[in-house]
Parts: C-alpha cells; structure tokens; sequence
C-alpha cells in the first residue's frame, strides 16, 4: 500500500482503522494559536455510515491509499443464494452475496450494467445507475372525480416497488425513475 503524501483530498479512497473510506469533504484549518488541523468527513465504504474526523495535518502520512477499483458488470442472475455478474469486456463473472446488494437489490435488473466497487479484489458494494428504465404492471383506476386535488396516483414497477406518478400514466408504459430517492423522472417514449 502506497501512503498518502499530499493533504486530505475530496474522492481519495483511503484505509482507516483497518477498513476503506472514501474522504467527501475536507476543510483546513488554521487557528490562530496552535497546530493548523483538517476537518474531515468520511463514508465508510463497507457500511455507507458517514464519519466526522478531525486529523492533525501531519497525520495525513499516516493513512494509506486503499486497493479501491471501480469497474461496470452485468447482472445476469440470481440462484437465492448469489447474484451473478460479468465482465463484458472479458466474460470474466462475479458472485456476490445477499448481504452486499443491501438496499440496491430491489434495482437489480437482468442483463443492466452495474458500477461495482472491488476492494483488495473482493467485492464490496454494488451501485446501480442513477436513473433506470422500468414498466409500470399496475396503476389505480381513477374514477371520474377522483382527479379533484390531485395531480398524481400509485403505479407499481415491473420490480414491484410503487411509486407516485402523473395521472396520464397508465398500465405497460415505460417510466424513467431516480433510484437514489425512488421518485418517477419522466415517461419514455416507445
């Protein structure tokens, strides 16, 4: 492992108390009297759990850039106990457990392409796109009247999760859908 030479940057990926972070924001400071010191915030990549540390700016020759590689598969399938990616550009395939996919399970899609996160080569999150194309199976039957006051329904995705989207969306529409807040982005035309 290489140590960190510079200061604490925003996006480095480093190895804190034996686990990656990643550091999302940093803030020097210099007081007036004392040792200047960096204010800084990290996600734990394992978990996601967010992180308040301040170090002294000498300590930054203390943590180590951690083996993070970031590379795109396809989901192929699950067998209940893995899910299973591949490499397109090499065919080489990924098995990953139930307990990683955590909340990002309910976007998997067969055959979509996935940002997954390796650390020392074991995978260690799965990322879906921001925004993922999906069918709208089911959606309430407005009666005349029911549209008073309202300006959106429940639709239920081809993945079973419901959301709220306009009236004019109807059953086997194709939607756009943010899933860092599971909110509908816009209808795609077919």
């Amino acid at each position: 492992m290489k140590s960190i030479n510079s200061n604490f940057k925003i996006g480095l990926k480093v190895i804190f108390e034996g686990e990656p972070y990643l550091i999302e924001s940093s803030e020097f400071i210099k007081p007036g009297k004392g040792q200047a010191f960096v204010r800084v915030k990290l996600r734990r990549l394992l978990t996601g759990q967010l992180l308040d540390k301040t170090f002294k700016v000498t300590d930054s020759s203390s943590l180590e850039l951690a083996d993070i590689v970031d590379i795109d598969l396809i989901y192929l399938y699950n067998d209940g106990h893995f899910w299973y990616f591949m490499n397109k550009k090499n065919f080489d395939q990924f098995l990953v457990e139930k307990k990683i996919l955590k909340n990002e399970l309910k976007w998997l899609i067969e055959q979509n392409s996935y940002l997954v996160t390796l650390w020392n080569n074991k995978i260690i999150s799965v990322s879906p796109s921001n925004f993922i194309k999906l069918k709208i199976i089911d959606t309430e039957q407005l009666k005349k009247g029911d549209i008073f006051g309202s300006s959106e329904k429940i639709a239920v995705l081809e993945n079973g999760i419901k959301i709220k989207v306009p009236l004019f969306i109807s059953i086997g529409d194709l939607v756009k859908v943010d899933t860092r807040n599971s909110k509908y982005v816009s209808r795609i035309k077919k």
